[in-house]
């Protein structure tokens, strides 16, 4: 290889090590401490974030992810290579929602029943709000004003919680069994029934041929999954199904960022990567078991 070579080669060189980090997966390994990183266009697990046990639910907020350990009562705060913080005053912590200034989140504890705000830069807990039930999935407005958590794995209710000051503000009641909630990009709230075959959109309800358990939303689309039934929808933002693909049984979670749509195997600790559109990119073997992942 010449100079002109060598010179050209290198200076590609970082760039290609940018590209194949631009977007990954923070993915929970549940029975192994620790958080695999998955780059999502080479389609390769790249690296391991250590962390407290039972890693379970976690949720991008910023720069950063907020990762529930529910057995062990604890909420760490991580990016792609290590842990910054680590918040010890929950009982079970369960899943998050990231309020859009990117600093701030809110974490549903079922243990105590509540809602809990946090500072994700700082590493602080900032307030409480009791709820009745088994606080669980939360999803949150576009201004970050309100919340909406669901009071177990099948609720009969929904509360409405606002975030300044922290309060429970009503409950709302869909009709069946509620299971995850969702906040469309044009305001429609989603209620899943992980019981049932049936959800709802903005109130009316739609019947499903597998029980729908979680939902994300990107690019004019919603994208629900049957980890029971091992199958990812693609759906119109008012709940119409628009494709059915297969995924690995126990694909509950899915999240979408950056033009990509994951969903993680419990069962079988593999992340399934589709795109846009619900095509099939890749399934990586991750772990033994993987609870969660979100794109960071």
């Amino acid at each position: 290889m010449n100079r002109r070579q060598f010179l050209a080669v290198a200076a590609a060189a970082p760039l290609a090590v940018r590209r194949l980090g631009e977007t990954v997966a923070l993915v929970t390994c549940d029975a192994e401490s620790r958080l695999a990183v998955v780059d999502l266009h080479s389609f390769r697990v790249v690296g391991s974030v250590p962390t407290l046990p039972d890693p379970r639910a976690i949720e991008t907020v910023g720069s950063r992810a907020v990762l529930c350990h529910t057995a062990t009562g604890a909420v760490s705060i991580v990016d792609r290579d290590r842990v910054h913080h680590v918040l010890r005053d929950f009982v079970e912590p369960r899943y998050v929602a990231a309020h859009p200034d990117g600093r701030h989140a809110f974490v549903t504890d079922s243990g105590r029943s509540g809602v809990t705000a946090i500072d994700v830069e700082r590493g602080t807990v900032l307030g409480r709000v009791p709820l009745p039930g088994w606080a669980r999935h939360v999803t949150i407005s576009h201004d970050g004003r309100r919340l909406w958590a669901g009071l177990g794995s099948a609720s009969e209710h929904v509360a409405v919680v606002d975030t300044s000051p922290l309060r429970r503000v009503g409950m709302l009641t869909p009709g069946f069994p509620a299971h995850d909630v969702g906040l469309a990009p044009d305001g429609r709230l989603w209620v899943t029934s992980g019981a049932e075959n049936v959800l709802a959109v903005a109130g009316t309800q739609h019947v499903a041929d597998k029980p729908p358990q979680h939902v994300t939303f990107g690019s004019g689309r919603a994208f629900v999954t049957s980890g029971d039934s091992a199958t990812l929808w693609m759906t119109t933002l008012r709940g119409r199904i628009l494709a059915d693909r297969p995924v690995p049984p126990g694909s509950y979670n899915v999240q979408f960022a950056r033009g990509r749509v994951i969903t993680p195997s419990l069962l079988g600790g593999s992340l399934a990567v589709f795109d846009t559109e619900a095509r099939h990119l890749a399934t990586v073997q991750v772990a033994g078991s993987c609870h969660d992942a979100c794109v960071i």
